[in-house]
């Protein structure tokens, strides 16, 4: 069991540190980012508005396990982007991941939004199926990835599903 907080004035450094691993793992590459490469990355997420947020799970003695970085779409009303989202990779296939999106929902919905958005690599089977699992829906089809070239595949969640759905 994980506790969902707000980090965003309290958690970046735990938030890079955790992308830093968890990209490296999830890419099979021995060089992990160092904090300082890592946290610009959460940091331009935070910045880029007032409503943004750094949700953290963290488990029993308080340590982060697990975050997601959110900002507003700019333009479309009552939706939030997850650009960036990582569980530590000890943590892995512990329930974080599936904790914090659901308590992210729960946010999210908190401070009025209607829908949320990420984008994730195709061939990341393991956040694809989670991101299913919990009701995420594709929007369109894969799009290479900007500097990787990898495709890359668009999900959005409504935060207000309809009766019955």
């Amino acid at each position: 069991m994980f506790s969902i907080v707000d980090g965003t004035s309290t958690h970046i450094d735990e938030a890079a540190a955790i992308w830093a691993r968890a990209t490296a793992a999830r890419d099979g590459d021995d060089d992990v980012a160092s904090l300082a490469e890592a946290r610009p990355v959460i940091s331009r997420v935070l910045e880029s508005s007032p409503h943004a947020l750094l949700a953290i799970a963290v488990n029993e003695d308080g340590t982060a396990v697990a975050f997601g970085a959110l900002a507003p779409v700019p333009g479309v009303d009552a939706t939030a982007e997850l650009h960036y989202f990582g569980v530590d990779p000890d943590r892995w296939g512990r329930g974080a991941a599936g904790e914090l999106l659901t308590g992210i929902a729960a946010m999210l919905r908190e401070r009025g939004f209607d829908t949320a958005e990420l984008a994730v690599y195709a061939d990341n089977d393991r956040a694809v199926r989670l991101y299913e699992r919990l009701g995420w829906r594709r929007l369109g089809d894969p799009v290479p990835h900007a500097r990787s070239g990898r495709a890359e595949q668009r999900y959005q969640l409504a935060l207000h599903p309809a009766a019955g759905s």
